[in-house]
């Protein structure tokens, strides 16, 4: 079994990148979902579930975490780290409320043109990081702005079976996840307890229950008309009302991982 492929998503719900290596943080891998677009009025985080648009926007790393935007039509704009006495916005991130810097008005305008209403653009530095879920993990293990944990793993022998059980070939990046393994049986991963990858040891936390977003095209953000993958997801891979497809994870320290790396079963 080794690593196949690492995906780092710098800004929540927008287009992810692939990487050959990557450092690992305290919040996992580094620059991962470190920036945010809220709701204007309320601080409501805001994804693909709602603004399906969001598959079209573009953000990658430049110097010093600075973020470089995106987007058919609209060009692309820098957008700079906030300074440490920024103004701090109140955001919400499902039932996590916290308080994290302002990107700035032109930021906010032009994402705010991008998506048809009003928002702003916030960025969290690693001393403002939100507690992973409850029951999940340890007090001191902490996530960005990712649903709950700070990384997602998922088999490649996994995402072959559901695209052999939907009838069509499905896209890796529909189910965003930060790490992607070859070599191990369709859901293997659901089973694994502690895993190793080079140099660096992580806890399986808990499987990742799965929503409307992965019936999105990745590349156009049209919605499957017959829902899939979820419909078929629901057949064989539901359990208390959730559907599960890859497993959350967390490191156990910092290093470096890099596509190819041997992955072995501790646990």
């Amino acid at each position: 079994m080794h690593l196949s492929a690492l995906y780092r998503f710098p800004l929540k719900s927008a287009i992810g990148e692939a990487l050959s290596v990557s450092p690992v943080d305290s919040l996992g891998l580094h620059g991962d979902r470190r920036w945010l677009v809220v709701d204007a009025s309320n601080g409501r985080f805001l994804t693909q579930r709602l603004l399906p648009q969001m598959t079209q926007l573009l953000a990658r790393y430049a110097a010093d975490d600075a973020l470089t935007l995106s987007a058919p039509g609209l060009g692309e704009i820098q957008v700079a780290v906030p300074a440490a006495d920024a103004e701090l916005r109140g955001v919400t991130v499902w039932s996590d409320s916290l308080r994290v810097p302002d990107a700035g008005d032109e930021a906010a305008a032009w994402l705010s043109q991008l998506l048809g209403r009003a928002c702003r653009l916030v960025y969290l530095p690693v001393e403002r990081a939100r507690q992973v879920n409850a029951g999940s993990g340890a007090t001191q293990d902490r996530v960005a702005f990712a649903d709950g944990f700070p990384l997602l793993l998922i088999g490649q022998a996994s995402l072959e079976d559901l695209s052999t059980r939907v009838g069509r070939p499905l896209e890796m990046l529909r189910f965003r996840p930060n790490l992607v393994v070859d070599g191990s049986a369709a859901y293997a991963e659901d089973g694994w307890k502690r895993i190793r990858i080079g140099g660096l040891d992580f806890r399986v936390a808990k499987g990742c229950s799965r929503c409307i977003m992965t019936t999105l095209d990745p590349r156009s953000g049209e919605r499957s008309a017959d829902r899939e993958p979820l419909t078929t997801l629901k057949t064989y891979r539901e359990r208390d009302g959730e559907v599960y497809f890859g497993q959350n994870l967390i490191c156990d320290g910092r290093g470096v991982l890099e596509v190819g790396m041997p992955l072995e079963l501790l646990e």
